[in-house]
């Protein structure tokens, strides 16, 4: 049989000096071979395209980050050739590492994917075997062919035909690790064949601070915290064994710290810091989101974001801890201080208020006064109207906001103390167009994006929730509003913002040194979820907007700017 045809594809996100090794490792091979070889700028990043530029090699860049499946996606879409060859940005292919596929690929055109050995390479380190922290090395035999039910992403060629029967990768996967074991498992459901080829070896490098011990626990840690996702998934996936509980990591951890104790070795070392992320992600985590269908339920969460019983308590408990770092710490200083250089700005404050909830309202009135800025607070009893009307009508004079800024907020959350200086300090000092608080951790929140994040004060990110609180400025209102006619109870509409930012460039944040608290009743409590999803397709059908797994954090930081952008 002839060798089928073939493109090499490695998605990178910033590592040029990573990519540089690669390509050069690969690309003459490629060419020997007439391969392709393409790169998923996943980023984008100007070095990584200059160094697919000098390998002459292509590259297919994204303009914001989307995760790795989603590139091993954009390179499928890229190619046409029956195989397409995955490698990771840090690898060194082997000497004949390509034709092995290849030969293995045409001596049995049944294969449906295909890969070989990884082994690992730390910079200035002598740890070997079992000693090695897991980096994604795989061995399973020196010299002979053999199929097996797993391969790893770091050194994985898939056929087409296989792609066309089970789909691509899941975008929605954004674990640093296991990316590609949702795909090998609903290959292996349909019956697929996975080949080793041993002759198809790569090298997993580690070079200058990577190579640390610092990074190599922290890398091990995150590996824990995607083990215990990809656990939850599968068991939900194939309605399969639970994942251990609370009680089994800690006991997990415990041994391996006790193993520590006692021995000492490298690789107590990794296995320790394993357990302990795994052990942190039950105790402090929250439910991995459900497959999505392109298209179809991709502006859906996938989570009911709710948290109840002894979890509840737990997060409660975690979230008084913060409150508490950020009370004594510099943190309100800080908001204090941009506040006072805000020059005064207009904003309208709009409380669709319910009479159940006018305890709540009253509290939150206080938090919401301003001696700064100019406040024009509305609280509309929206009297069976829908939300989004009552906010029109309270908000918009000739369809535009009366002042800078608008401020939603909706009646049953609870706020933080001078939360409105505080909130617009920042949104002038960063040049935001769309911000909101974080949720603390116990509350409601079905995006996990959305939840405060220890040790931070706000994140850029790609999406902000229409509620319970968000803050938009006039730039940003000017074009969103008013909502549209079908805009139903709100679902997919702040997908379609996010989009919609997106393309106008503006900045937003969710603020996490400002959390909210959201506990009265989850969503989709007072109206029928199914109304409310079909009300969303209908909204998105003839819109753009940003599917669940492109909702991430673009930077973080600890520290508020020094002063108005």
């Amino acid at each position: 049989m002839p060798r089928p045809s073939a493109t090499v594809a490695i998605p990178t996100a910033g590592r040029p000096g990573y990519l540089d090794h690669a390509l050069r490792s690969v690309v003459p091979q490629a060419r020997e071979l007439g391969a392709d070889v393409v790169v998923v700028d996943d980023g984008p990043s100007e070095d990584t395209r200059r160094t697919a530029e000098r390998h002459g090699v292509r590259c297919v860049t994204h303009p914001r980050q989307r995760g790795l499946n989603a590139a091993r996606n954009a390179a499928i879409a890229a190619s046409d050739a029956e195989l397409i060859c995955f490698l990771d940005d840090d690898v060194e292919v082997a000497p004949g590492w390509l034709a092995a596929l290849l030969d293995a690929a045409a001596d049995d055109p049944a294969i449906d994917a295909l890969g070989g050995p990884i082994d690992v390479w730390l910079e200035g380190r002598s740890e070997h075997g079992r000693e090695r922290p897991a980096i994604s090395a795989l061995r399973l035999s020196p010299d002979v062919d053999q199929d097996t039910e797993r391969l790893w992403g770091a050194n994985l060629a898939v056929r087409r035909h296989a792609i066309e029967r089970i789909g691509g990768f899941d975008p929605s996967h954004a674990m640093p690790s296991g990316d590609e074991e949702e795909w090998l498992a609903r290959l292996r459901g349909d019956s697929g064949r996975i080949r080793y080829v041993a002759a198809a070896s790569v090298l997993h490098r580690r070079v200058a601070a990577d190579a640390s011990t610092r990074a190599l626990v922290r890398a091990q840690w995150f590996r824990g915290h995607a083990a215990r996702q990809a656990d939850l998934r599968a068991a939900r996936a194939a309605d399969g064994p639970a994942a251990p509980g609370v009680g089994g990591e800690l006991k997990n951890l415990t041994a391996n710290l006790l193993g520590l104790a006692r021995h000492r070795d490298a690789s107590r070392r990794w296995t320790t810091a394993h357990a302990a992320g795994r052990a942190h992600e039950a105790l402090l985590g929250y439910a991995p989101a459900g497959r999505a269908t392109p298209g179809v339920d991709d502006f859906l969460a996938g989570t009911s974001g709710v948290v109840a019983g002894k979890r509840e308590a737990l997060l409660a408990a975690h979230d008084r801890w913060l409150d508490l770092r950020l009370a004594v710490g510099r943190a309100g200083r800080s908001f204090d201080r941009l506040a006072a250089q805000a020059p005064r700005q207009r904003i309208t404050i709009v409380i669709p208020a319910r009479p159940e909830n006018a305890a709540n309202v009253a509290a939150c009135v206080d938090r919401l006064r301003s001696t700064h800025h100019d406040v024009d607070l509305q609280i509309v009893d929206p009297a069976g109207r829908p939300r989004f009307q009552t906010i029109e009508e309270s908000a918009l004079t000739d369809g535009r906001i009366r002042g800078d800024w608008l401020l939603l907020v909706d009646d049953d959350v609870q706020l933080g103390p001078r939360f409105v200086d505080r909130l617009l300090g920042l949104a002038v000092a960063a040049g935001l167009d769309l911000a909101q608080p974080a949720h603390r951790r116990h509350g409601h929140a079905a995006w996990p994006i959305t939840r405060r994040e220890p040790g931070l004060l706000w994140r850029e990110t790609t999406f902000v929730e229409i509620g319970p609180v968000t803050l938009l400025s006039r730039r940003a209102a000017d074009v969103l509003l008013p909502f549209p006619a079908e805009a139903g109870m709100g679902w997919g509409l702040d997908a379609h913002w996010a989009a919609v930012a997106a393309e106008h460039g503006w900045r937003m944040a969710i603020v996490d040194g400002l959390p909210v608290t959201h506990r009265s009743a989850p969503p989709a409590t007072a109206y029928r979820r199914d109304d409310a999803v079909e009300a969303a397709r209908r909204l998105l059908a003839s819109r753009p907007y940003l599917p669940r797994w492109e909702l991430r954090t673009v930077a973080r930081h600890a520290d508020l700017p020094t002063g108005p952008r």
